[in-house]
């Protein structure tokens, strides 16, 4: 089941078992927050885009019975994931496409998914912008393959009406995420900011729109804190990443 270089990491709250390496990219706190922010319907089908080893469609996999399709760009990564899915096996419930995001259409209808949520690249692809040197943490960093725009007209296409979606991001690029969710008429419902400690600026967005939703009802939730005084996880992260 592994590779050299491999090792299987748990998320003791979910039961799950993951396989990564860290030769490539490998989930983050990210992936946690938003499988645990996404309100995941308990049946239909759902889509996770640029999946990478399949995190975030693992972790909510344990609060569903629907199904879970993933799109993730780079063969290593998806071929990771689908070991993953075979090692809790949950292959009856979830598959991994190794696609181009632009390609997604090509597989998938129109307006068939209750949920999708996507762990996007976070920086903007700039000719100056200093980039890691391993390809695996540059492609998953940095809008290289993909951009926030390509990102959230492909979910718009993919739900349905009433469709939710929900992605986790950085604060920096809060306006242009809200102008282009409306763009594609998806309506803002729900937004969290993430601290790394309660003195510190936020750090990570979370954000859910509905596809054709109403344009008010835009709700902000609490600030979720990731690190206490001492340095250990607060209470709420505790429970996403341990359970009770």
């Amino acid at each position: 089941m592994l590779k050299n270089g491999e090792r299987i990491d748990q998320l003791f709250a979910e039961g799950i078992q993951i396989i990564q390496s860290s030769e490539v990219f490998s989930f983050s706190i990210d992936a946690v927050l938003l499988a645990n922010f996404a309100r995941v319907p308990k049946k239909g089908k759902i889509m996770d885009l640029c999946a990478g080893n399949g995190a975030v469609g693992l972790f909510i996999s344990q609060k569903t019975a629907a199904e879970i399709e993933q799109i993730e760009i780079q063969p290593r990564l998806a071929e990771m994931a689908q070991r993953s899915i075979l090692l809790n096996h949950l292959e009856n419930q979830m598959t991994m496409h190794q696609l181009n995001l632009k390609d997604t259409l090509s597989i998938f209808r129109k307006d068939a998914f209750d949920l999708v949520v996507c762990n996007p690249p976070y920086f903007k692809e700039l000719p100056l912008s200093q980039k890691n040197p391993n390809p695996y943490l540059a492609i998953a960093r940095h809008e290289i393959e993909t951009n926030l725009a390509e990102v959230i007209k492909m979910s718009a296409d993919l739900l349905k009406t009433n469709g939710r979606f929900a992605m986790v991001h950085r604060p920096d690029r809060f306006l242009e995420i809200l102008d282009c969710l409306r763009a594609n008429r998806l309506a803002p419902k729900r937004i969290q900011f993430v601290y790394p400690k309660a003195d510190k600026e936020a750090n990570i967005l979370l954000i859910e729109a509905i596809k054709d939703g109403k344009k008010d009802g835009l709700r902000f939730l609490p600030p979720l804190i990731t690190y206490d005084d001492q340095g250990n996880y607060s209470p709420p992260l505790k429970d996403m990443l341990y359970g009770n």
